[in-house]
């Protein structure tokens, strides 16, 4: 058998195999684990690229390593929780012969205790972005359930008047207690902009560059 038609048997062997329904839950599980592992490359290492060559000091080769790691980082542990998740999911409707609202909510929390429990930046980074939007969601669904009123207003201008005058309160006399990537976002903006010496660090760089 020629290489071409060897390729197109197992093409063929490998394609009829995916449309297995038996085989279905436990493919869409391998699918997550790809799906998780892709989606966390995109878009951390556009992430890491910027605030890397922004924020943090080294050579090119301790940043393009930082790069590396952070998206690496990231790709892994959610291709991890989706495959965790996912996997659990199947099992629990796999037993109990049904997929109930709670199977969701226990395979995550299993998930996010093992894949994002550990205290570090990416985790730290991805926990925080999911609360900012869960807090969002539970509004509207109490809007939604009758829980509290519909606003007469949108609240969405009050809603940032709080969160623009609490952040920079917190930067301004608690600076510690805000994350180490927000500290040096606040730090760029508002305490670099304060310090300059000529018009090469007050208009092209943000500091003086000392001459090697």
């Amino acid at each position: 058998m020629s290489a071409p038609d060897l390729l197109r048997t197992v093409l063929y062997t490998v394609n009829n195999f995916l449309k297995e329904e038996k085989y279905k839950a436990a493919l869409a599980v391998l699918k997550g684990f790809r799906n998780g592992a892709v989606y966390g490359a995109k878009i951390r290492a556009p992430h890491a690229l910027v605030m890397t060559f922004l924020f943090r000091n080294g050579s090119l080769n301790d940043k393009m390593r930082a790069i590396a790691k952070a998206t690496y980082t990231h790709s892994r542990n959610l291709a991890y929780f989706v495959f965790t998740y996912k996997g659990l999911q199947a099992l629990q409707e796999k037993l109990q012969g049904k997929s109930l609202q709670s199977h969701s909510f226990l395979a995550a929390c299993v998930g996010g205790w093992l894949v994002f429990g550990e205290n570090n930046n990416i985790n730290s980074q991805i926990n925080m972005y999911l609360l900012s939007r869960i807090l969002f969601a539970l509004a509207r669904l109490a809007v939604e359930k009758g829980y509290i009123p519909q606003p007469k207003k949108d609240p969405f201008p009050l809603f940032a008047t709080l969160v623009w005058g609490t952040v920079l309160w917190l930067f301004e006399t608690y600076p510690h207690t805000l994350q180490p990537s927000l500290q040096s976002s606040m730090n760029y903006l508002y305490n670099d902009s304060n310090v300059w010496h000529d018009i090469s660090d007050f208009l092209v760089y943000n500091k003086q560059r000392t001459p090697k």
